[in-house]
């Protein structure tokens, strides 16, 4: 095949490589653009497997993307849904301490929601049984602007919308290969090369793999951690009446296992956090030797698992053993029983981490020569996608 020009190539048909599809179009309305998809629909992996909340931003450093962006995003997906009859929810959300410990952190992470300026209040036990009756906690925060979406029909209605803007979306179509020229990037494809003056990597559990072959040095490597959900029978739907959620712990950047209500009336719970074998690991048995072995080699993995080990451990426990992760929900409603859980579909989180162990926090966005990488985009980018989008339209070149 011979091999295309376009001004904008984008890697990545997930919610942020289609928002940032929609806005390089909008931004730049005579453009020639690619979008890349491997798999054959879109949103097949971190949107299409995450749990489908819009949240609010309370849990994020105040000034940092990820609270900038998640108020901000929160507010353009609920018009957005509004605009093109999507169905979603503003069903809002508890965050509950069942724990005297957990109470100042409470107390601090009320802060913070008042810090990023949003509508969030303390309630006392008995504000709290009155909105979740089947909820034991001490104290709680109520954030009435959390909701719930499915983030795949989300992604429907954007490919809609780049294809009508001019875009041109090519799915099944795996990229082998990212050369940078002189006066542009080439991609390789099995279908055929393409070329453009500018890239946009999207590519979420792959996308520092996207950048190294570029060229870039983006000082990271992308973990995949998987979250293992359980569903609740519908003869116990009605303990969940909104989203409840544990305090989270400080020492741990995961929000532990919470209850979720979903788009069509099921409940998810859920989830942990264990190291998946595969970057597209979503079963126990999913084993890709190539990944493992990077994560292996990776120096970074192991100063983290030096400093959380216990918490990991925790996290591997609950993955092997029903009886442990039901007595993690069981602290938020000690009515549920195992009996009350059936397995639902994993999700895998493509976590950046630096070679000193540290995680990356915030979504990291590293520009190249012709070039933009995406290198840490997990929650809550679907949430916060079209404001994404909207940045990196503002930080490419012109074509």
């Amino acid at each position: 095949m011979k091999n295309s020009l376009y001004d904008y190539i984008i890697v990545g048909g997930g919610i942020v490589g289609l928002s940032s599809a929609i806005e390089v179009l909008r931004r730049f309305p005579k453009a020639k653009l690619l979008l890349i998809e491997k798999e054959d629909t879109l949103a097949q992996h971190q949107t299409g497997h995450n749990s489908g909340v819009i949240h609010s931003g309370i849990y994020y450093k105040p000034g940092s993307f990820k609270a900038k962006f998640a108020r901000q995003g929160s507010r353009s997906m609920l018009d957005f849904c509004q605009t093109h009859d999507i169905e979603h929810d503003i069903c809002g959300k508890v965050i509950v301490a069942t724990k005297p410990e957990q109470v100042p952190q409470l107390k601090d992470l009320y802060q913070r929601g008042l810090q990023n300026e949003l509508n969030v209040s303390l309630i006392s036990k008995q504000e709290l049984m009155e909105i979740e009756p089947h909820v034991m906690g001490l104290e709680a925060i109520s954030v009435p602007g959390a909701g719930i979406v499915n983030y795949k029909q989300v992604c429907q209605q954007f490919g809609k919308l780049v294809i009508a803007a001019g875009g041109e979306v090519r799915l099944g179509t795996k990229v082998t290969a990212v050369r940078n020229r002189h006066d542009r990037v080439e991609v390789e494809t099995p279908g055929g090369a393409f070329s453009a003056r500018f890239l946009i990597n999207c590519a979420g559990l792959h996308s520092d793999r996207i950048a190294q072959q570029e060229g870039s040095n983006v000082g990271l490597k992308i973990v995949p951690f998987r979250g293992e959900y359980y569903e609740i029978v519908p003869e116990k739907r009605h303990l969940v009446k909104h989203l409840i959620y544990p305090v989270p712990n400080p020492s741990f950047p995961f929000l532990g296992v919470h209850y979720t209500r979903m788009i069509g009336g099921h409940v998810e719970a859920g989830p942990n956090a264990v190291l998946a074998f595969k970057r597209e690991g979503y079963r126990k048995t999913d084993i890709n030797l190539r990944d493992l072995a990077e994560v292996a080699m990776f120096p970074g993995f192991w100063k983290l698992a030096g400093k959380y080990w216990r918490e990991g451990a925790q996290e591997m426990v609950r993955s092997v053993s029903k009886a442990a992760f039901v007595r993690s929900l069981q602290e938020l409603i000690p009515e549920i029983t195992a009996e009350d859980l059936v397995p639902a579909p994993a999700g895998v989180r493509a976590q950046a981490l630096k070679s000193d162990g540290s995680l990356v926090d915030d979504f990291h966005v590293v520009p190249g020569t012709r070039c933009l990488h995406v290198c840490n985009a997990p929650s809550p980018a679907a949430t916060a996608s079209i404001e994404i989008g909207k940045y990196i339209a503002s930080c490419v070149s012109t074509a």
